[in-house]
């Protein structure tokens, strides 16, 4: 058990940082000191009381970045409640599941998002983000509730809030403060029982890099309601006195870009796809020409280049960081190769869900290619389920601070989800080297045996096959013993260049045999298979695979 209070991380941090600024809403250019946080804080928390929230009671949080989201989190666990964030782009009846399986006792929850859902299911007051108008649930105690909160806080501090009016219940790390209900590729979604030690785990291990120092900005794009974006974009820079800029609504890259240059984050935290983007759209065409390959076999020429092109890649993302933090999935193998090549400072960590989410992880300096870092040394614990784990992949088990609970009323999941000498079954298969760090291959189910008994990772291929041309996505099966490419066009590319559907299929076969040049022969792609509609996503973007394995593939 971590021996920092968690909690108490908090109340440190709201009053060391009074008076320096907390969140900025970037898409109303609204401003909050941490002293103003901590005051909402404290009028949420004469909220629940008013309307009899006990300790370990569930509250419901469903909506995009904003200050009065991050509010209701913050009052939420500093009050002794369990917080259960939903992403707002969960379908309404994954929505819908979630708050009834959850037990929630309130409900916050953007209009949008309510709109959507079957209002006969729920009894429980609602709450409309951002504004905290009670949108159902009128009674008697809910009646001119506002003004019950305004008065109670008005005799509670007779003298205003103050620092030293910061004072949260002592709650013991050991406690589930949080439900997170993650929806996978291959399963239903489960409620993740996570603790104040696992979310204390991961923070502290930040705080033990200095990835960030008081005063310092950084842009939250990155969904808090999934535990990445939760645990480093918010709660970890929360702790550490930063400047948090949430960028929730009209999500697109030229915003991010726009707000990249606005704010000068000093850390970035993203996703591969931002950086794969780039690199396909922005780089690729470049780098690809004739005349700049024979430019880059110039040994002088080409260090001249790759450091222009690094400059130009670190302005365009503001200009001010000292490195940016890539997890959720894997990076392309094309793209960072290149960023390796050019120096540029980045890093790859490794986590899940079930971990709040960290399990390795290197600063940019210490980052080897291809890894995912080190594992967190005196906090988790890695081991490979094979007979040469630096050598032969098998699942990767961990063990440590960062791991749940269990699922939430699902003993038959938590029980699958662990060995019988409890370390969990991460479902990823990796390496794991002489010096601790890991290799991801895969995962489990989507590994496809070859017709030899050769194990086929269709990530790796299907990596390839989205850094060429006229690919927006991609998914590899197995059908009747040949490996398949699933592939739903770029056609805004197409459209730019002029590119007819007749033309694409012989721009496909090419693509097909150029990416089986750079493969196994076990793992030659059959065909390419043309799609009309995006794959369908989970809520981290991530294609759900089984709904495109055929049950006869054998």
């Amino acid at each position: 058990m971590i021996e920092t209070n968690f909690i108490k991380l908090y109340e440190s941090s709201f009053q060391d940082n009074w008076d320096l600024n907390a969140f900025t809403d970037l898409n109303e250019s609204t401003t909050l000191t941490y002293g103003e946080f901590a005051k909402e804080v404290a009028r949420l928390h004469i909220l629940f009381e008013i309307m009899g929230v006990d300790k370990k009671d569930k509250i419901a949080l469903i909506g995009r970045n904003h200050t009065v989201w991050a509010t209701v989190f913050m009052a939420t666990i500093t009050y002794g409640a369990v917080i259960v964030p939903v992403l707002h782009d969960f379908h309404p009846e994954s929505m819908e599941n979630v708050i009834l399986h959850s037990d929630t006792k309130i409900i916050f929850i953007e209009p949008k998002n309510w709109q959507d859902l079957n209002k006969d299911k729920f009894t429980q007051p609602i709450f409309s983000l951002p504004t905290l108008e009670i949108i159902k649930g009128k009674n008697e105690i809910t009646n001119d509730l506002w003004k019950k909160v305004d008065d109670k806080f008005a005799q509670t501090y007779p003298d205003g809030f103050n620092p030293s009016d910061v004072k949260y219940p002592h709650i013991l790390n050991e406690s589930v403060i949080c439900l997170n209900y993650t929806s996978g590729t291959t399963g239903f979604s489960k409620g993740v029982m996570l603790t104040a030690n696992n979310y204390a785990g991961n923070i502290l291990f930040a705080k033990r890099l200095d990835l960030l120092f008081k005063g310092e900005k950084i842009v939250a794009f990155l969904p808090m309601a999934h535990a990445y974006g939760c645990a480093f974009d918010f709660l970890y820079s929360l702790s550490a006195g930063v400047h948090i800029h949430l960028l929730g609504k009209n999500l697109s890259s030229q915003s991010l870009l726009d707000a990249f240059r606005k704010v000068k984050p000093h850390l970035i935290i993203t996703v591969p796809l931002i950086l794969e983007k780039i690199y396909q759209k922005r780089i690729q065409p470049i780098i690809t020409k004739p005349a700049f390959k024979a430019i880059l076999k110039v040994p002088l020429l080409k260090r001249l280049v790759y450091t222009k092109i690094r400059k130009i890649l670190v302005a365009s993302l503001g200009g001010n960081f000292r490195e940016v933090l890539v997890g959720g999935a894997a990076l392309s193998v094309e793209t960072e190769d290149f960023l390796c090549k050019i120096k540029f400072p980045f890093t790859v960590g490794y986590g899940m869900t079930e971990c709040a989410p960290l399990i390795s992880f290197d600063k940019h300096k210490d980052f080897v290619k291809t890894s995912c870092g080190t594992v967190l040394p005196g906090i988790m614990k890695a081991r490979i389920d094979s007979h040469s784990p630096h050598n032969e992949p098998g699942e990767i088990q961990v063990t440590g601070e960062n791991v749940m609970k269990g699922y939430y009323k699902n003993p038959e999941a938590t029980a699958a989800a662990f060995t019988e000498d409890g370390w969990l079954r991460t479902g990823d298969l990796g390496i794991l080297d002489r010096n601790n760090r890991l290799y991801i291959k895969g995962r489990i189910k989507t590994m496809i045996l070859g017709a030899n008994g050769q194990n086929i990772f269709p990530e790796e291929i299907e990596t390839r096959l989205n850094n060429m041309p006229y690919i927006d996505e991609s998914l590899v099966i197995k059908r009747k013993n040949r490996l398949v490419a699933l592939v739903y066009p770029d056609f805004h590319e197409m459209e730019e260049t002029g590119i007819t559907l007749d033309e694409l299929e012989s721009i496909m076969n090419s693509i097909r045999l150029e990416v089986n040049k750079k493969l196994a022969i076990y793992e030659q792609i059959g065909y390419i298979e043309l799609r009309q509609k995006p794959f369908e996503k989970t809520p981290k973007r991530s294609i759900r695979r089984f709904l495109y394995v055929e049950e006869n593939n054998v």
